[in-house]
């Protein structure tokens, strides 16, 4: 699946409950490394879930820290380690959807 399909949902699932695009890519650059330029060429490329992490320059080492429930299944209990990447990105945006602070989110 490409990554840039699911990009636009992940940002209006957090712009439906008052939270902004720049703050979905800042959780974003958290997870995966990626600098502003870096994230916008992935999407511009519209390379698939595996290659966007594949590509990641440094996953963030506070990763371990992403606990919790993503459709109804826990995020740290994930063994394929591509699922697991998903779902940490989708557990981080429904924390920004849920108002959560940004500090709190990316585990600081």
């Amino acid at each position: 699946m490409a990554f840039s399909s699911v990009y636009p949902l992940l940002v209006q699932k957090a712009e439906r409950k008052g939270r902004t695009k720049a703050e979905v890519d800042e959780v974003i650059c958290w997870l995966t490394g990626y600098d502003e330029a870096g994230l916008k060429e992935q999407l511009e490329k519209n390379v698939d879930y595996e290659t966007f992490f594949g590509e990641a320059p440094n996953l963030n080492p506070n990763t371990h820290l992403i606990t919790g429930v993503v459709c109804k299944v826990r995020v740290e209990d994930i063994e394929d380690p591509l699922m697991q990447k998903v779902r940490w990105l989708d557990k981080l945006v429904d924390e920004l959807a849920k108002g959560r602070p940004l500090t709190k989110i990316l585990r600081s």
